[in-house]
């Protein structure tokens, strides 16, 4: 299953579509502006809100936590500094660790369980101007829990290369 997302050109606080691979909305992006804390809402076309993604506030290394129904779901931090790489872990709540690598700042990265494939995100498939995509290679994946992992660590890493 493949999804498209338009970069946000104009920074935090913008709302975007993410549309399947025939055109269609099928999630929004919904960015909380004026917050003390970075804060996105994962929502489908109806308006119902998947999964809640915050920036966790007193942490030793910038993490966002993923939720869903007001439960932990997911926290997402930067692994140890890398050179060639960036890393961040997925830490689910039942414990279950996800590897995201590859250069975030160019949407070239993989998301992995235990070294299978989950997904990839790439702009090298598409000729859309700033417009990547998101290829969930696992059938039973959880489509939303990946695209809110992918907001996540491409919010972690721009907010790195702000500091």
């Amino acid at each position: 299953m493949r999804f498209l997302v338009r970069d946000r050109l104009l920074g935090f606080g913008e709302d975007y579509w993410i549309e399947d691979e025939r055109g269609q909305k099928v999630y929004l992006v919904d960015g909380k502006a004026m917050r003390v804390r970075d804060t996105f809402e994962l929502k489908d076309p109806q308006g119902r809100v998947l999964v809640d993604i915050r920036q966790k506030m007193f942490a030793l290394r910038d993490t966002m936590v993923i939720e869903r129904e007001d439960q932990p779901l997911a926290t997402v931090r930067r692994k140890r500094l890398s050179l060639l790489r960036n890393h961040y872990r997925v830490t689910l709540v039942d414990g279950t660790e996800l590897d995201v690598s590859g250069k975030i700042a160019d949407r070239e990265f993989a998301i992995e369980y235990d070294g299978e494939l989950l997904a990839v995100v790439s702009r090298r498939w598409l000729h859309v101007r700033d417009t990547y995509g998101l290829d969930v290679v696992r059938e039973d994946a959880d489509p939303a829990l990946l695209i809110a992992v992918t907001v996540c660590v491409i919010q972690l890493s721009e907010k790195e290369r702000e500091d």
